[in-house]
């Protein structure tokens, strides 16, 4: 009786200590894991496994690219592509062609783009003409050009200067490209340094694919030069040779 006695009172100890009064699992006097009618140790084992602390593994989503992030990314390549153009611009197609775009989203980049040089913080702008866009200096900026490309009157222009302007007074109204294809190289740089002295200016556009700028000799070339009028330029020599020309005297 006595050895029964301490059964019980071991069981009833091990029934104490597994006693859960939040969870309601507890041991039996057979020693079995009960918590209801349909309760099992294999339940019990899981309950434990669920209040024991686990590290939680969370796969790595990747998220989709922000539509900002993109458009931010177009905008900034368009606004190259403008500056690698220069004074020939870009037209809508060329800028499609070059970002993998759609027509409506392009037509947005360019907007935005138009909006943001219109702060008068900055000197130059996207002007749009036709079918292309082209970036401009402002004409706040052309008081400063003048004094940048200013030049003494005693100075002698440099032969690359001389030789675009003969080309623009003998042929004006005359393109950019067209000048290029006498001389060969490009001249770009070359206009808007005899522009920003007052040599030459725009005259016009073109009826040619994209109207590209029509350049003249100014009043100042006429006085530099002391002309009264482009009649008194010398004559160019003519070439007996067929298919000879004029050009052919600036590609020498």
């Amino acid at each position: 009786m006595e050895e029964k006695n301490i059964l019980n009172d071991d069981a009833a100890i091990l029934d104490a200590d597994y006693d859960d009064e939040e969870t309601g699992w507890r041991l039996d006097d057979n020693l079995t894991v009960v918590g209801g009618e349909e309760s099992t140790a294999e339940e019990f084992g899981e309950a434990l496994e669920e209040d024991s602390p686990e590290e939680t593994q969370t796969e790595e989503v990747k998220e989709p690219e922000d539509e900002a992030e993109i458009r931010q990314t177009m905008s900034a390549a368009l606004e190259g592509l403008l500056f690698l153009t220069g004074d020939e611009g870009l037209t809508l197609e060329q800028a499609m062609g070059a970002l993998g775009t759609d027509e409506a989203f392009t037509l947005e980049l360019f907007d935005d783009l138009q909006k943001y040089y219109l702060d008068d913080a900055r000197g130059i702008e996207i002007a749009h003409f036709g079918e292309t866009w082209r970036f401009l200096s402002k004409a706040s900026v052309h008081e400063y050009a003048k004094r940048l490309f200013s030049i003494d009157r005693e100075s002698r222009l440099s032969p690359a200067a001389l030789e675009t302007l003969a080309i623009i007074a003998y042929k004006q109204p005359i393109t950019r490209v067209e000048i290029e294809e006498i001389r060969g190289v490009g001249a770009d740089m070359m206009l808007r340094k005899l522009e920003a002295r007052g040599l030459i200016h725009e005259s016009g556009r073109s009826e040619a694919p994209g109207r590209p700028i029509l350049y003249e000799v100014t009043e100042d070339f006429m006085d530099a030069f002391q002309l009264l009028s482009l009649d008194e330029l010398p004559e160019l020599p003519k070439f007996s040779e067929e298919g000879e020309g004029s050009d052919d005297l600036f590609r020498q």
